[in-house]
C-alpha cells in the first residue's frame, strides 16, 4: 500500500479523525463506564505512575510513560468483547500531539477508532466511535514537547451496559463463499498487487522499499508498511521477537523516533539495504504476510461480513483498507451508508457497493497521489457491472493502463 490513511490537508501525514458508523441496538446507552478498575498495562511507566492509575477512581493519580521520544502505549482489558461507543482521555502536561485510540478482539490485531496529529492536551472526549473489542489501546506516537514522555490522568471507556459480543460476526447470505476461500483470497491479493506493484506476483514485493514522497517516510513490503505510520515498526518488532538476531533489529530505536513523521533520521543510509536483505528470509516473509492479514485483510473482511457483503464487497473493503487504513475504510463506509443501506440492513447489495465505490473515489481524489482511480473504475466497477458479486473467475481488469487476467 502506498497511502495508508486519509489525509485532511495538504502535507499532513497519517491524519485520521473520522466517526464510524456501526449500528447499535435502539435504546442502548453509550454512557455506561466499562473500564473502571479493569486490568491495564503499558509499554513503560515512571515509578509510582503505573498504568493502573489511569483507570482508578482518583482524579489526581496518573500514568506516566518513560521519558523520551517515540511510541508508547496504554492498554485496557474490558474482560470480554464489547461495543465501544466513547472514550474520554484526560491528558497530563506531557501529552501526545499524535496518537490513536484503537480496539482489538485478541490484543494482537488492532483497529484504529480515532487518530489525530494535532492533539493539544486537556480532555479529549471522543464520541460516536462505534468500535468493537475486548481491548482498548491509546497509542501515542509523537510528543507535544521536546522533553518528557506521555501522561494520562484518566482513560475512560464507555459502551452499552456491559453487553458482551461474539468475537466475530457470523456469515450472512453468501458470505460463507467469500475471501476466506483460499483461491478467492489469492485472487484478492493479486488484484491489490496489480494496483500497488503493477504485477500479479505479490510475493516478489517482500523487498520493495522506497520513499514515494507522500509524507509517510519509507514505504516497504507486500502491503506498503510505512515508517511514519507505526505498521513498519510493528513488522520489525514482530520479526525481532521471532528472530532476535536479524539485520533490522538495530534500527528499532530509529523507527520509534521517526514514527508519526516522514523523517529518515537514524535509518539512512543502511536501512533500505537491510530491509531488502531481510526480505530473503522466509521468517521475515511470513511476518509480512501475517501483518498484512492482521492489520488489513482480517478486519476488512470481518466488517464486510458484518454488512452482509459477498466476495466482491469483501475485496472492495480490503483494497480500501490497504490504501487508506482500516479507519479510512470505516470513514468511506460511513459516507456510503449515508446514501445506501447495507445488505445486513435490508438494502440492495449492488446499490450499496456502488455507493461505497463512489465514496472511495471521492476520498482518493482528495490526495494527488491517488487522483488516478482506475483501480476502482476499471477493476471493481467492472466486476460490479457484470454482477460478479462472488468474484468468480475468470477475472479481467486494467489498472493504470495495464491489463490483467486471472483465468481460474
Amino acid at each position: 500500500m502506498r497511502i495508508r490513511t486519509a489525509a485532511l490537508g495538504a502535507g499532513v501525514a497519517a491524519v485520521l479523525c473520522v466517526p464510524l458508523a456501526i449500528s447499535v441496538a435502539a435504546g442502548a446507552s453509550n454512557n455506561v463506564l466499562i473500564s473502571r478498575g479493569r486490568p491495564v498495562v503499558a509499554s513503560s511507566a515512571e515509578q509510582g505512575a503505573t498504568a493502573a492509575r489511569a483507570t482508578d477512581a482518583s482524579t489526581v493519580t496518573r500514568w506516566a510513560s518513560a521519558t523520551g521520544p517515540g511510541t508508547q502505549w496504554l492498554r485496557v482489558d474490558l474482560g470480554a468483547v464489547k461495543r465501544i461507543e466513547r472514550v474520554s482521555l484526560r491528558w497530563g502536561a506531557a501529552h501526545a500531539r499524535t496518537y490513536r485510540v484503537q480496539s482489538s478482539v485478541d490484543g494482537a490485531n488492532w483497529t484504529s477508532l480515532y487518530a489525530t496529529t494535532s492533539g493539544n492536551g486537556g480532555t479529549d472526549d471522543l464520541k460516536r466511535l462505534n468500535g468493537t473489542g475486548r481491548f482498548v489501546r491509546v497509542l501515542a506516537t509523537q510528543r507535544a514537547s521536546s522533553a518528557g514522555g506521555y501522561s494520562l490522568g484518566d482513560v475512560r471507556v464507555y459502551g452499552p451496559a456491559s453487553q458482551a459480543l461474539p468475537a466475530a460476526a457470523p456469515a450472512t447470505g453468501s458470505a460463507a463463499s467469500g475471501l476466506e476461500d483460499s483461491r478467492k483470497k489469492e485472487a484478492a491479493l493479486k488484484l491489490v498487487s496489480s494496483a500497488e506493484n503493477s504485477t500479479l506476483s505479490w510475493r516478489n514485493s517482500y523487498g520493495y522499499i522506497e520513499d514515494i514522497g507522500d509524507g509517510r517516510g519509507y514505504t516497504a513490503g507486500i502491503a506498503g508498511f510505512c515508517s511514519g505510520t507505526s505498521d513498519m515498526l510493528e513488522v520489525v518488532l514482530t520479526y525481532t521477537a521471532r528472530k532476535p538476531a536479524n539485520g533490522l533489529a538495530r534500527y528499532l530505536p530509529a523507527l520509534r523516533t521517526v514514527d508519526g513523521s516522514d523523517s529518515h533520521a537514524g535509518l539512512d543510509p543502511g536501512f533500505p539495504a537491510a530491509w531488502r536483505a531481510a526480505a530473503k528470509d522466509p521468517v521475515f516473509q511470513k511476518v509480512q504476510e501475517d501483518a498484512r492479514d492482521a492489520m488489513y485483510f482480517i478486519p476488512a473482511v470481518r466488517l464486510a461480513r458484518l454488512d452482509g457483503l459477498r466476495a466482491l464487497g469483501q475485496f472492495a473493503y480490503f483494497d480500501a483498507a490497504v490504501m487508506h487504513g482500516v479507519s479510512g475504510l470505516r470513514g468511506i463506509r460511513a459516507a456510503a451508508m449515508r446514501s445506501a443501506r447495507t445488505p445486513a440492513q435490508g438494502g440492495d447489495e449492488p446499490a450499496f457497493l456502488n455507493a461505497f465505490l463512489n465514496a472511495r473515489v471521492a476520498e482518493m481524489r482528495t490526495e494527488e497521489a491517488h487522483s488516478d482511480t482506475s483501480r476502482v473504475d476499471t477493476a471493481q466497477r467492472r466486476f460490479l457491472g457484470g454482477s460478479n458479486l462472488d468474484l468468480a473467475a475468470p477475472l479481467s481488469w486494467s489498472v493504470y493502463g495495464d491489463a490483467y487476467r486471472i483465468a481460474n
